[in-house]
């Protein structure tokens, strides 16, 4: 199940491809981490930015990611709206807030994290707060803020300060979950019931530990998820980037996998800046196979298999 710590990070950096964001047609980029690039309807979309080397507050010590940014924060577009799940520093990082400050309309972001944005200079009126269950409209999209099992803060002293949350992205054609951080629990089915289901999901798949399970869900909870959600395609996130627990680099996305084939389950699991269509992700899950495999020790593969937990 849990590999040994000499594999908790890649021998090597791991490949990234260029992306081409020409066109007007709907598409996602998997940047790093949960930050994830979306073009809906011609309208921009980012998710928990983290653009700095480390997923620290200092960046001389901490998590280092495992590979280049297929995009920097200069080659990114005009942003309409960037979501923020958490205040955690892997989702919430001041460095590229402030980069991302110029070129974005509109920060969108649960309740309390806007204090920590208006301390990183970001202006009141281009800051978006909801709770739980709330909406808004920014063009043609609207965001729906959703519960998450989770927790904040950003240091010693201020736990659960600020709200995390979980987001819908709903465009004129699609319906999108994105998970932020969050423990296996049944909000997950309440939101699929309450919005019908989705044509994507985003979900947390990495970072995890069986004593963390309240707050972050191992690989099988997340397919789980997924099926509660009534989704039809599902994306992991918050994988191969940072090391951020006890286990393989690879070992979330191989579980998820071996999870997934064994529910039928149509995933899709692109190399970060592969250009995924939405307009087609039965596509995506045939172009974007188990690119981790091939970077794995070939002893390991058969040593993650599935492991079912009782939720």
């Amino acid at each position: 199940m849990t590999q040994k710590v000499a594999d908790k990070t890649p021998i090597t950096l791991l490949p990234v491809q260029q992306p081409d964001l020409s066109g007007d047609h709907d598409i996602l980029v998997k940047i790093s981490h949960s930050t994830v690039l979306m073009r809906l309807d011609g309208q921009f979309v980012l998710t928990d930015p983290v653009f700095s080397k480390r997923a620290s507050p200092l960046q001389f010590v901490g998590p280092k990611r495992f590979h280049n940014l297929p995009l920097t924060v200069a080659e990114l577009p005009r942003l309409d709206v960037v979501l923020i799940s958490h205040d955690h520093y892997d989702h919430l990082d001041k460095a590229s807030i402030r980069a991302l400050a110029a070129k974005t309309a509109m920060f969108v972001v649960p309740t309390g994290v806007d204090q920590h944005l208006r301390r990183f200079g970001i202006p009141a009126n281009k800051i978006v707060v909801l709770d739980w269950w709330q909406q808004v409209s920014l063009g043609s999209l609207t965001l729906h803020a959703t519960p998450a099992q989770h927790f904040s803060g950003r240091g010693l002293f201020d736990k659960n300060q600020t709200k995390w949350a979980s987001f819908v992205i709903e465009s004129s054609r699609r319906k999108i979950f994105f998970s932020g951080d969050s423990g296996y629990f049944r909000g997950f089915a309440e939101i699929g019931s309450h919005f019908g289901g989705f044509d994507l999901s985003l979900i947390e798949t990495g970072a995890y530990d069986e004593m963390w399970a309240d707050i972050h869900m191992q690989p099988e909870q997340s397919l789980r998820a997924h099926l509660d959600l009534k989704a039809r395609f599902m994306l992991p996130i918050h994988n191969s980037s940072f090391d951020l627990a006890m286990h393989a680099w690879y070992e979330p996305l191989q579980r998820l996998a071996n999870a997934a084939e064994t529910y039928d389950v149509p995933l899709i699991t692109p190399q970060f800046g592969a250009v995924v269509s939405l307009g087609n992700l039965a596509l995506g899950v045939e172009q974007h196979g188990y690119w981790w495999q091939d970077l794995m020790p070939p002893e390991t593969l058969q040593n993650t298999e599935a492991v079912w937990l009782a939720v």
